[in-house]
């Protein structure tokens, strides 16, 4: 993710400079068959350091020649004008009234098949599609045409692409400058496995005859043949990510694997899966395409999967002398560093403190479309923030959600009340992350605890009057977001006061044991207490005064 990639991309051609990865995104895919409920999620961490706009899209029916403007949510420009689709749907962030939902993240690819000239990039594409998708299937193939009419000027991507039954992986890229369309390959993940994609292309090898379960653009091959990626031979299968993204270079994998990585361990233990191939170790396999997990994930889980800085594993944030003396999980960027010729690198988790968003869309095929298709979103980090479930029917926005400026802070948005509270808890982690917990605790479980009691309802009003019950899910999606917009300007009150000046409560913390003796090793003598030496004089010995 980032539109800065393109300007990159545009002046030093060739590979995409893979440090721009530092700033892009997560996304974990769940079949019905993984979830505990039958639900279908797919979630997003929309990384950079930019504010985003939680979009409304009311759609309806439209009369021939009208137009639409084609812009996506990231920096609202428009890209120019296309023919409006006779009918458009409701779309409430990034899910639509039939339940379709989409994310992305970046794979960047090769530098010299972007499009600069194309009028659709990765978030415009999403945006339009999201509007005209009835199903998973329908929006692939919406993907591909929209970028063969009217041009594709992003990366390679990586989409998430979900209905109320089945889920995809879409890997896509550029034909280069000048050509419109885009090459691409797409995965439906097996019923009862999950799969992840951090910034990295996942798709290798695939079958051309199995339609059920994969899809293609048809020049797929024959366009990698044309531009010398892929040469046939007999016993060399073609690999969609060994054409197209050939990069496999160490930060890649650190940057984005080890993502992967630490979503398929916490999801299946029992595999055991090993940190080898993200440490770049020599001859490690790279992770499966899909796992089945241990056990089905609910919705909890897959917020809980979006919270992660490595906890428990030998690369834990939270540890070590870069943690600082309150253990905080976080690294300020660039990723990359250097020490006396050294080349170094941070950890890129999941949970990152330059996230614009984060959601969880959960989509069901046993309720009414109003009700089954949910985006559980939160500004910000997710693990110092809170989801709040906005329901894909609904017909207006929380104020808090679409108001403020990234120059300027204010106590009227969301998104600047819950960075607030993030970078409050970043510096004295240790002290104030339970604070934020447990308020984040008991604010989500009361939430999913009221979800069936307010879908029940909600399905029985949408039996008798659809548009009731339309009105229902809105008030409740923007009455609860306020409430936790206030919660969170509560818990910001409440941490200023309990954490002032270094103090916890008016009383004195200090500093842990542990840190306090490393700050002792590495620097001896500096800080000893010790008592002063008389200074011997003629006759005298002069003592302290």
């Amino acid at each position: 993710m980032r539109r800065r990639f393109i300007v990159a991309i545009a002046i030093l051609g060739g590979w995409i400079v893979s440090s721009g990865l530092a700033d892009a995104c997560t996304s974990i895919l769940v079949s019905r068959g993984a979830s505990k409920d039958g639900s279908v999620f797919i979630t997003y961490s929309a990384d950079a350091p930019f504010m985003p706009k939680l979009l409304h899209s009311p759609g309806g029916v439209h009369p021939k020649g009208t137009t639409v403007e084609v812009r996506g949510w990231e920096d609202g420009n428009v890209k120019g004008t296309i023919p409006q689709a006779s009918k458009t749907f409701n779309v409430v962030g990034l899910i639509n009234e039939n339940q379709v939902a989409l994310s992305e993240t970046t794979t960047g690819g090769r530098g010299e098949l972007v499009n600069p000239q194309g009028q659709f990039d990765y978030d415009a594409l999403m945006w339009i599609t999201l509007q005209r998708a009835t199903s998973a299937r329908h929006a692939i193939r919406l993907i591909d045409e929209l970028t063969r009419d009217y041009g594709y000027c992003s990366a390679g991507e990586t989409f998430s692409i979900s209905d109320k039954n089945e889920v995809w992986m879409m890997e896509l890229i550029g034909k280069g400058p000048g050509v419109k369309g885009i090459v691409w390959v797409a995965a439906r993940v097996p019923d009862g496995y999950i799969g992840a994609h951090a910034n990295a292309s996942r798709i290798t090898t695939f079958p051309l005859d199995d339609p059920e379960n994969w899809l293609y653009s048809k020049d797929v091959i024959s366009f990698a043949v044309e531009k010398g990626y892929y040469h046939e031979s007999p016993g060399k299968p073609f690999s969609f990510r060994d054409a197209y993204h050939p990069d496999q270079s160490p930060f890649s994998k650190r940057a984005g694997a080890g993502r992967v990585w630490s979503i398929f361990r916490r999801s299946a233990p029992s595999k055991n899966f090993s940190p080898d191939y993200f440490r770049c170790v020599e001859g490690a396999e790279d992770y499966p395409l899909f796992i089945k997990p241990d056990r089905p994930l609910a919705l909890a889980d897959a917020m809980a999967l979006m919270r992660d800085h490595y906890e428990g594993t030998p690369f834990d944030m939270t540890k070590g002398v870069d943690a600082g003396p309150f253990g905080s999980p976080y690294r300020f960027r660039g990723l990359r560093w250097d020490v006396e010729g050294q080349a170094c690198m941070w950890e890129r988790a999941i949970s990152t403190q330059q996230a614009g968003f984060v959601t969880v869309c959960q989509s069901r095929n046993e309720l009414p479309d109003a009700v089954g298709g949910v985006i559980w979103f939160t500004p910000d980090d997710a693990y110092t923030s809170c989801f709040t479930p906005l329901y894909c029917s609904a017909t207006t926005l929380p104020e808090s959600y679409v108001k403020g400026e990234h120059n300027a802070f204010s106590w009227e948005s969301a998104w600047w009340v819950f960075n607030l509270v993030s970078n409050l808890t970043y510096d004295r982690w240790s002290r104030i992350i339970p604070d934020v917990q447990k308020a984040q605790r008991e604010q989500e479980a009361s939430l999913l605890k009221m979800q069936p009691i307010i879908e029940r309802a909600a399905a029985d009003l949408d039996a008798q009057d659809d548009k009731l019950a339309r009105e229902f899910l809105t008030n409740y999606s923007v009455s609860t977001a306020e409430s936790v917009f206030r919660r969170w300007k509560d818990l910001c009150s409440f941490i200023l006061t309990k954490h002032n000046d270094g103090y916890v409560n008016a009383q004195e913390a200090g500093y842990s044991k542990e840190w306090l003796k490393k700050v002792v090793k590495e620097n001896p003598g500096k800080f000893d207490l010790v008592k002063p030496k008389p200074k011997a004089t003629k006759g005298t010995v002069e003592g302290l005064h």
